[in-house]
């Protein structure tokens, strides 16, 4: 009986050696993964270290670049705010330019105002007064140009006005007032130098012969001087020939000078433009020149001939004002007074 137990106990054996190889292979199993565990948890902790001494050194560059940064942005700002001074600065100066350009411009547009009224307000007095169309439409073409080199378009309404000023003085007669006043000045400086007409024309009185005296009588010599004295109180004119009056030394003065207020009369009608006061002075005029003056002088023959182109034109048309470009130019300078700034 003791012989036929060994089959069992050796499948115990077996098995134990079985267990015990499983358990040697699992040991070794484990302490294999225990050391590649070690190993990679060595390696990972060398790879950690050295990614934290990298983080380290980035952060280390990064602190020094935040540092360099902020310190950059502090010189930013600074130069920020230096620029913006300079702005405040050039935006103030800017403004104030502004400004003084704008005075200046208005400065400039009131005197250049005050100028063109000044002239259009002499213009309208002598166009007025003494008819002189010529200066007046010299004044507006003037004041036109000046406005138009401005090329302002406030200055529109003023450029129109003194356009349909324009157009009524050029659709008046051509007559040049100032021209013929001169003309009329001439004649009246020329008065004193117009030769009378018997200091021409009157003829001496015929003196007779004397009868032929001796050489040496004196009864001859005292009959010839008689005979002489005698010729002398006979005077022989033609019958039915027109004479000169004969005028003393006074009435020759007063002749002149009558002659020079019936110039300067008939001057001031025409600067009055009073047709009539004007036709009937010239008409004078002539009539004395031609009665007391010789005609066959040269003087007065001229003195005639200017009478005569100066009394050819009419003078009898109304004469326009210039209003309207005068009341725009200063309505324009009162709406400016009355805008606020």
């Amino acid at each position: 009986m003791n012989v036929a137990e060994p089959a069992p106990h050796r499948r115990l054996s077996r098995t134990l050696l079985v267990v015990l190889i499983a358990m040697v292979l699992a040991a070794a199993l484990g302490g294999f993964a225990w050391f590649d565990a070690r190993q990679r948890i060595g390696a990972t902790q060398e790879e950690i270290a050295r990614r934290l001494r990298d983080i380290e050194n980035d952060s280390r560059d990064a602190r020094v670049a935040a540092r360099q940064a902020q310190e950059a942005w502090r010189e930013a700002q600074a130069r920020i705010g230096q620029l913006e001074a300079r702005l405040a600065e050039w935006q103030s100066q800017q403004f104030a330019l502004e400004a003084l350009y704008q005075d200046l411009s208005r400065n400039r547009d009131e005197w250049q105002l005050a100028e063109i009224e000044q002239v259009l307000a002499i213009a309208s007095q002598q166009l007025q007064l003494a008819g002189n169309v010529r200066a007046a439409l010299l004044a507006l073409q003037l004041a036109d140009a000046r406005l138009a080199r401005a090329d302002r378009p406030q200055f529109v309404p003023i450029r129109r006005a003194l356009a349909r000023d324009i157009e009524r003085l050029k659709a008046l007669p051509a007559i040049d007032l100032p021209a013929m006043s001169a003309r009329l000045d001439g004649v009246i400086a020329a008065v004193d130098s117009l030769p009378l007409a018997f200091e021409e024309r009157g003829e001496r009185p015929a003196a007779a012969k004397a009868p032929p005296a001796g050489e040496g009588g004196f009864f001859a010599r005292l009959g010839v001087e008689v005979w002489r004295e005698l010729a002398q109180l006979v005077s022989v004119r033609r019958i039915g020939a027109t004479e000169p009056p004969l005028l003393p030394p006074s009435q020759a003065y007063f002749v002149r000078e009558n002659l020079r207020l019936r110039l300067l009369n008939a001057r001031a009608s025409l600067l009055a433009r009073d047709e009539a006061g004007y036709r009937d002075d010239l008409r004078a005029a002539t009539g004395w020149i031609q009665r007391f003056f010789d005609p066959r002088s040269k003087h007065t023959a001229d003195a005639l001939a200017q009478l005569k182109q100066v009394s050819g034109a009419s003078i009898s048309f109304e004469m326009p004002a210039i209003s309207d470009s005068l009341d725009a130019v200063r309505g324009y300078k009162l709406r400016r007074e009355r805008a606020p700034g």
